[in-house]
């Protein structure tokens, strides 16, 4: 029996036309797979690139639109800052300044996209209604003036024009404790604040000395006799070190009258923060907020030329009330508009305290790696001798823990998004307050893209009518102080600011109920923001309402706060309904 043959395998039995048949369809199949892939990559591929693109545009300064507010074009930056040209000159050929938070930024553009149509909140504009319950009277006086016979009292303020004019104020109320003569202050040069101004070039020193006369006796020097005398020789040299931070008044009794007494003269140079807000007589803090609300007014030069800014920011002359009477004198009273402030006639101020110099000494992170601690070490190096020294010894606090603590200056991509979640439309005119920003027009770019109505001092003010400022520090901050304090609704970004600080204690004491301050609490505001990958809009919009909302309360001054930024106590205010 024979065995049947075995079968070839289908291969070996295909003819040569089968054969190429199936090579064929196996090239087809195998097209298929990778085409497709290739489609789907270049699907994603194609919104990744428009997700770039979008991110990209809000931190690219070309592309942001001009402000639209501009009445001149910006004038050449000036720098209060002795090393600002070497750090851009370090900087050279380094990245750009990133901008953070830039998911929360693309969200924030959305949804000022769709809510210019809707009316703004009710309160954005206004304060709680029990705000005006409290009216300024802190010139009403009920004692005789001091006859200042016991000597005469100088000081050499330090810091800038905001630390300059407590230190003022406390004078005018220690020479009234030692019934002593009060020099005209001097200011302290400063390698920080680079200005050479004294108080005659900032303030009016004839009205001082005549609004205060019934209070204490002012002289513009010390009689000649004691002109000649070696104050350090003798004693009568006083430094921040002798006397303790927010000392009480029986301290100047025990410590500072014996001196007076016996030299005639005492000098206090630095008189930082050197006079407590409480336990303090009540004649004595009167005399405290009468010297800043009413005895200091800016000199004609600085009234004549915020009167112009706050023209251009409202489109009409301010109008004469008891905040424009006081900020800009007589230059309040020409070409009064009639009628009452129309909706499109107002704007926001927000003070940016983003200044290298705060940035610097905060040892906060603002997400510019490597090159951005390196340029921050260069500068307190210079700056801050001794905060760097401190760093070598002592371990610091991180930044990410300082950050989370709210102890970091607000960004400008943080400010403008709690001003977008509160609900400020896009097509709001804002004016910034502030020194140079640290990152410049990168840094910005969120900012202005978000609120392209967008101004400062140089964008409203020509050339010229800037030149008398120029390389003075204090001057120029004094016209961001009647541009803040005459705003219809003002945002400070960092509450231990002096400067801020000042601006909100003008404004609930001149402000009648109607000059609202938007006060962020920074620690709650960074645990908010530190879930910008996740956190949808109208959750993080609802949180961040309710933190400034709960920073709105009217209340009466805290025991040992500061009477220039509370001034509703019964010292500076009284109640009108008592």
């Amino acid at each position: 029996m024979t065995e049947a043959p075995l079968l070839p395998p289908p291969a070996a039995a295909s003819s040569p036309a089968a054969s190429a048949l199936l090579r064929a369809r196996r090239r087809r199949r195998a097209w298929r797979r990778p085409r497709g892939l290739l489609c789907w990559g270049a699907l994603v591929a194609f919104f990744f690139l428009m997700n770039w693109w979008m991110f990209s545009r809000l931190q690219d300064p070309a592309a942001r639109p001009r402000f639209r507010l501009s009445r001149h074009p910006p004038a050449a930056a000036n720098s209060s800052l002795s090393t600002l040209e070497e750090m851009r000159a370090a900087g050279k050929g380094k990245r750009p300044h990133q901008v953070m938070l830039t998911r929360l930024l693309a969200l924030a553009a959305h949804a000022l996209a769709e809510a210019e149509s809707r009316p703004e909140p009710k309160d954005l504009w206004k304060e709680p209604i029990n705000a005006t319950l409290w009216r300024p009277c802190s010139d009403q006086r009920d004692s005789e003036a001091s006859e200042g016979t016991n000597g005469y009292i100088i000081i050499s303020a330090n810091g800038g024009i905001n630390q300059q004019r407590v230190a003022i104020c406390n004078a005018v109320t220690i020479s009234r404790l030692l019934n002593a003569t009060l020099v005209i202050p001097k200011f302290l040069y400063s390698n920080v604040w680079l200005d050479k101004s004294q108080f005659g070039d900032i303030y009016q020193e004839d009205y001082f000395i005549k609004y205060l006369k019934s209070d204490i006796r002012i002289v513009k020097e010390l009689p000649l006799e004691l002109q000649s005398l070696d104050l350090e020789a003798i004693g009568s040299l006083v430094n921040d070190a002798d006397v303790m931070k927010e000392a009480k008044p029986s301290i100047y009794v025990k410590k500072i009258l014996p001196i007076l007494l016996k030299n005639r003269v005492v000098h206090f140079v630095g008189f930082g923060n050197r006079l407590s807000y409480d336990p303090i007589p009540f004649e004595l803090q009167r005399l405290r907020c009468r010297c800043n609300f009413h005895a200091l007014r800016f000199v004609h030069k600085i009234q004549e030329t915020g009167a112009l800014l706050v023209k251009r920011l409202h489109g009409h002359m301010p109008h004469l009330s008891p905040l424009e009477d006081n900020l800009l004198g007589h230059f309040a009273g020409k070409s009064i508009s009639s009628g009452s402030r129309n909706e499109s006639s107002k704007y926001l101020a927000v003070h940016l305290r983003f200044e290298i110099d705060m940035v610097a000494y905060s040892l906060c992170y603002f997400g510019g790696g490597k090159d951005e601690e390196e340029e921050l070490e260069m500068y307190r190096q210079i700056h801050f001798p001794a905060l760097t020294e401190i760093k070598k010894t002592t371990k610091l606090p991180s930044a990410a823990f300082l950050r989370s603590e709210g102890k970091c200056p607000l960004a400008p991509e943080e400010a403008v998004l709690m001003l977008a979640a509160i609900g400020f439309k896009r097509s709001t005119s804002i004016y910034i307050a502030g020194a140079e920003i640290y990152g410049g027009r990168h840094r910005m770019a969120a900012i202005s893209r978000l609120y392209p109505a967008l101004v400062t001092k140089e964008t409203l003010l020509s050339p010229s009518e800037l030149e008398p400022f120029r390389n003075f520090s204090s001057q120029l901050a004094a016209l961001d102080f009647i541009a803040c304090a005459s705003a219809d609704a003002f945002a400070m970004t960092d509450s231990g600011s002096q400067f801020s600080s000042l601006v909100q204690g003008y404004r609930i004491y001149y402000g009648g109920g109607d000059l609202p301050t938007i006060r962020p609490n920074k620690r709650r505001l960074a645990s908010i923001l530190v879930k910008n990958a996740t956190i949808e809009w109208k959750e993080f919009e609802t949180r961040v309402k309710k933190l400034v909302q709960q920073t709105k309360q009217v209340h009466e001054r805290p025991v040992a706060r500061s009477i220039f930024r509370h001034p509703r106590c019964p010292e500076c205010m009284c109640r009108t309904d008592s």
